[in-house]
């Protein structure tokens, strides 16, 4: 059992360690560094890391000013080597945990945390941030710690979860005034969790096990990704009866009590809603034998939307006289979220794959998503009457704030409006 040195110690503040420096990391290690710990941000991306050390954000809700000033202030240092997290009194891991397959990978978190572990000290506290079935923490992560520290959870160091809630974006709801979920695999861990998080944001929630936690996040997703299914459902079918979905939503928004808005769009993406609810079905049918059938079918209509948007193009260019196979189309966005760059598992990126594999001459506008990201057959163009005007069909995909809608309206031949930004006579909506 290694004991910690006098070298080992952070002077100015409680010693942070964040793994994983994306659009949940980020913001967390920003946000803690304010508020006085001196943090360790841990990435295998050589780039992020660099562009971190320079002060330049790549996280749309961390502007350059708060980063330069967390950086130049000593308060946040980013590396690549795990030898740098020696003596952390707190280690929250916000690692990815995408689906292969159909089946959770959570060969990110097996990593983060064997790195971790050699580095554990007596007193120390590990939390895990990153989306997964209920028990990871315990039955995953716990042994991986114990085992590379030589050290027992609850006896010698705390280890907890908390799901993450970023909404990228959303400038309303941020980390810091959101309220955060907290677990502990026993009081004294969830103690030292809370003694964290009180730190960073304004209100903490305990739940009793690591386990409730854990299925809390799967909950809040699952709960989104259905509602957003019926709402795309509605849409594929309101049309064919000379309704209006987009009105009906604002109609049933005024009653006061049980009813929230879900709104249609071309699909879901992003790090949650195509995965999180897949985690949930996978281990309920893996120790349960049994199937969750409305995440089942919110999955079938959520991953037809696209095809779904295909064909209403398809239709809307034979109605002009234009076959898809050559037509020029014009599409807005490619992030699955306005006002950000995110195109993981993105339902505009598949939506753009499709009408390329159709034949179509597709150019896309995307102000957000970071050039080197950005799939290479893919063309990026800018949004000027001069491409408006050459487009056979404008698909607004992404309903980006900074889009000139209004020159959309007035210079488009024909416009397919998913997210119902747009007005006028030669525009339909989903």
């Amino acid at each position: 059992m290694r004991q910690r040195c006098e070298s080992d110690t952070v002077t100015g503040g409680r010693k942070l360690v964040v793994v994983g420096l994306g659009y949940v990391g980020l913001p967390l290690a920003v946000r803690a560094a304010e508020a006085g710990y001196t943090v360790v941000g841990v990435d295998t991306d050589e780039l992020r890391v660099k562009r971190l050390g320079a002060g330049d954000s790549y996280v749309e809700d961390i502007g350059d000013l708060r980063l330069v000033a967390a950086v130049d202030g000593g308060r946040l240092h980013a590396t690549t080597d795990y030898a740098r997290t020696e003596g952390f009194d707190v280690c929250v891991i916000t690692v990815p945990t995408p689906l292969r397959e159909g089946v959770p990978d959570l060969s990110f978190v097996e990593c983060a945390g064997r790195s971790i572990a050699p580095h554990i000290t007596p007193g120390a506290t590990v939390v895990l941030e990153s989306t997964t079935y209920p028990g990871t923490t315990e039955t995953l992560l716990r042994p991986l710690l114990e085992e590379g520290s030589g050290l027992v959870a609850g006896r010698d160091f705390h280890l907890g979860y908390s799901p993450e809630r970023i909404d990228p974006g959303n400038p309303e709801w941020r980390l810091e005034n959101t309220p955060k979920v907290i677990s502990g695999i026993d009081p004294v861990s969830l103690g030292h969790v809370e003694r964290f998080y009180g730190d960073v944001v304004a209100r903490t929630v305990s739940v009793s096990s690591c386990r409730t936690a854990e299925l809390t996040k799967l909950l809040e997703n699952t709960f989104r990704h259905v509602n957003i299914a019926m709402v795309n459902e509605m849409a594929m079918v309101s049309r064919q009866l000379g309704a209006d979905i987009w009105e009906a939503i604002d109609a049933a928004s005024t009653k006061p009590f049980g009813f929230m808005p879900f709104r249609p769009g071309p699909g879901v993406g992003g790090h949650c809603l195509p995965v999180d609810p897949s985690y949930l079905s996978w281990q309920v049918k893996r120790l349960l034998r049994q199937e969750l059938r409305f995440i089942g079918l919110a999955n079938e209509i959520n991953d037809h939307m696209p095809a779904h948007v295909v064909r209403r193009i398809t239709r809307g260019l034979n109605e002009r006289g234009k076959p898809v196979k050559g037509s020029r189309v014009l599409q807005l966005g490619l992030a699955y979220k306005k006002n950000t760059g995110d195109i993981r598992e993105s339902p505009a990126l598949t939506l753009a794959r499709s009408l390329l594999t159709l034949g179509a001459r597709l150019a896309v506008v995307e102000p957000y998503t970071e050039a080197h990201l950005v799939p290479t057959d893919i063309t990026r163009v800018e949004l000027t009457e001069a491409e408006v005007r050459a487009a056979d069909v404008i698909v607004v995909a992404t309903d980006h704030d900074d889009f000139d809608y209004a020159l959309v309206e007035r210079a488009g031949a024909y416009v397919l409006d998913t997210r119902n930004r747009c007005r006028g006579a030669a525009v339909e909506v989903l």
